[in-house]
């Protein structure tokens, strides 16, 4: 019989601080403005004969990275169909609905996804995760859940379960 574990990671240091605004629509978007989001992963996987699923402390390294790579950036979605995206000598301008908005390149992150709201960072989180498919099988790990928070009682959840 597999045993199997779910192993919850949520520390004080998963986090980021990152400014953002929603889209909604070809003529609406949100105000710029930020938050200081809170990640938390749940990591299903088979427990060894030691009692040991895996050394987790390799998940908790590379979640930290992840929240550190987006903190104190303005984010903005490489991939929405309502945003363009031009380069100049040391801007980034986002265009939307006939607006202008400039950034300085070195203060944004574009990310490869659609918007930036928790259902896309969560994604983002778990596509990220489940990159290294040779790790997750020595690991025995068969799912995990990502679940980004933007507030008290505001988060998503993106799941990855092995086929």
């Amino acid at each position: 019989m597999i045993s199997m574990t779910t192993i919850e990671l949520s520390k004080e240091e998963m986090k980021f601080s990152a400014g953002h605004f929603t889209i909604f629509s070809a003529t609406e978007r949100e105000r710029l403005h930020g938050h200081n989001f809170r990640v938390y992963a749940a990591i299903t996987a088979e427990v060894g004969p030691h009692g040991l699923a895996f050394d987790y402390a390799i998940y908790k390294k590379i979640l930290l990275k992840l929240c550190a790579s987006l903190d104190e950036y303005f984010l903005l979605p490489s991939q929405s169909e309502f945003l363009t995206i031009t380069e100049t000598n040391n801007q980034l301008v986002a265009g939307f609905n006939e607006e202008l908005i400039p950034f300085l390149k070195t203060d944004v992150k574009l990310l490869p996804l659609r918007n930036i709201t928790v259902e896309e960072l969560s994604r983002w989180f778990v596509e990220e995760l489940s990159r290294d498919q040779q790790q997750l099988q020595e690991f025995k790990i068969h799912a995990f859940t990502v679940t980004v928070s933007s507030g008290p009682s505001q988060s998503a959840a993106t799941s990855w379960e092995r086929t």
